[in-house]
């Protein structure tokens, strides 16, 4: 696979992201990627290994894993860019990955992780780049393999929510010949990809274009239905052979510090999706960061696209405030690869708000005590202090209180799971939220929900964050097509 030695002549090379000063004034996408030859220069790189890591998808330690959940077979579409057979590395890569325009844009590259060229010297092969430079030429060469739209009288199945896992899923029923119906209660198709998602990290054209895709297989969908709402969840019950509960992990930890209701206190997601919107529909947005100092809460891939969000808008400064102890910048001995490194990373938008602030805008072992609220009940500040972590558990470290100005607060605190109301409109057995931590009950085939009552129903699956908890985008698609493939098998397709 590749060219033999390449990899040791041949540095590894990226994309390039546009200078902070130039991209901070537009939405636009931050990259610019490399030529074709420059992606089969980097195609060459791979070691043709005995054990492709790359490709493995499994958990070697606690953290996220490493290697691909989609089981890609990347080494085979490596060599075939290197030889130049850009359609017969589409055909490969869609064998296994339905949507690689999405998951090349927002991945956090497992594969390259699992690398075996980046365990001997920290330069893995560029898969990243590779996946969506063969995905691009892709789209510009036709797009994706069509398949004919199902007949009347094929197994009906609805998908409720539009996110990453409910269009993987919807997408592989419908080829193997289901009519699909995709239930989304906002105003556009996409999810956590539409709304989620900053554009300038995943352009929004990227998913209206896979949205008409679908359409024109004879996928549809209903827009602006609440499937939270009984009477919604029971049309689709009643149109539906089978119902995928695809509805993400949309639950949001709130922050639980006295003030944290006072006007400018806003979940991160809202905060994104407003600014989206607003962008989508060349509006003001109605939450802007503009004029104001914003601290966030929280130090994910969430409270980055805050971030820089917040620049673009304008803010005065950004903070971002994260209760755990600083990464470390090399992997610790008990961090060996092929685990995903544990590492401290200085993602975009945390460059931009660097940037702007002059230095380092993030800190570490900080806890947010209470929220200040000034007469009008709005936030004027927010008051923290540093903790020490011991035996596994924080302890607030004494005389380290201080007071940050912020007229905006977002709070970027991860999910709890699946919305508890649209299971029960389903009337889905739940589990775990005794531990706030709430989930479907799932039969042994592990996508199957547990229901009360309405026996002569629709069977009801789960997938993607809506079945795991909050997850990554490749690994909700990978979820969803396991689901899909339980599904026709119970459909008979």
């Amino acid at each position: 696979m590749g060219k033999p030695g390449a990899f040791l002549t041949q540095q590894r090379e990226t994309h390039r992201a546009r200078a902070v000063e130039e991209r901070v004034r537009d939405f636009e996408p931050l990259y610019q990627e490399l030529d074709n030859e420059g992606h089969r220069r980097q195609a060459s790189r791979c070691m043709m290994c005995g054990v492709a890591f790359c490709q493995a998808g499994y958990s070697f330690g606690p953290a996220r894993p490493s290697g691909c959940p989609l089981h890609n077979l990347i080494p085979e579409w490596n060599d075939l860019v290197w030889r130049g057979l850009w359609d017969e590395a589409a055909a490969r890569l869609a064998l296994t990955s339905p949507m690689p325009e999405f998951t090349s844009r927002v991945c956090p590259a497992l594969c390259e992780a699992a690398c075996n060229l980046g365990s001997i010297d920290g330069e893995p092969t560029a898969i990243h780049d590779t996946e969506r430079a063969i995905s691009d030429y892709e789209w510009a060469h036709g797009g994706p393999q069509r398949f004919a739209p199902a007949g009347a009288n094929a197994p009906r199945v609805g998908i409720v929510g539009s996110g990453p896992a409910g269009l993987a899923a919807a997408w592989e029923l419908a080829r193997r010949g289901a009519r699909v119906c995709v239930y989304e209660r906002a105003d556009r198709p996409g999810g956590l990809l539409m709304y989620g998602i900053p554009n300038m990290k995943l352009e929004k054209r990227v998913i209206e274009r896979r949205v008409a895709l679908m359409r024109e297989l004879g996928i549809t969908f209903e827009l602006g239905v609440d499937a939270r709402e009984r009477r919604c969840a029971d049309t689709i019950r009643a149109a539906s052979d089978a119902v995928i509960i695809a509805a993400g992990a949309r639950d949001a930890r709130r922050l639980a510090a006295p003030g944290s209701d006072a006007a400018g206190v806003v979940l991160a997601v809202d905060y994104l999706t407003c600014a989206t919107r607003s962008l989508l529909d060349a509006t003001t947005p109605a939450i802007s960061a503009a004029g104001s100092d914003v601290v966030i809460i929280g130090g994910g891939d969430t409270g980055n696209d805050c971030a820089g969000t917040a620049v673009r808008q304008g803010a005065r400064s950004v903070r971002q405030l994260e209760i755990m102890p600083e990464p470390p910048q090399e992997r610790a001995a008990s961090n060996p690869w092929p685990q995903w490194p544990a590492v401290k990373k200085t993602d975009y938008g945390q460059q931009e708000a660097i940037a702007l602030m002059g230095g380092e805008m993030r800190r570490w072992n900080t806890d947010t005590l209470r929220v200040e609220v000034d007469e009008q009940g709005a936030v004027c500040g927010v008051t923290v202090a540093r903790v020490a972590w011991r035996d596994g558990r924080p302890e607030r470290v004494p005389g380290t209180e201080e007071t940050l100005p912020a007229q905006l607060v977002l709070v970027a605190c991860g999910f709890t799971g699946p919305e508890t109301t649209v299971l029960d409109a389903f009337d889905i057995a739940v589990t775990g939220a005794e531990r706030g931590r709430a989930r479907p009950q799932l039969a042994e085939d592990g996508y199957r929900c547990v229901t009360h009552g309405n026996a002569d129903g629709p069977a009801i699956f789960a997938c993607g964050d809506a079945r795991t908890g909050s997850s990554l985008v490749v690994s909700a698609i990978a979820d969803a097509m396991a689901c899909a493939q339980t599904v026709a098998e119970a459909l008979g397709l």
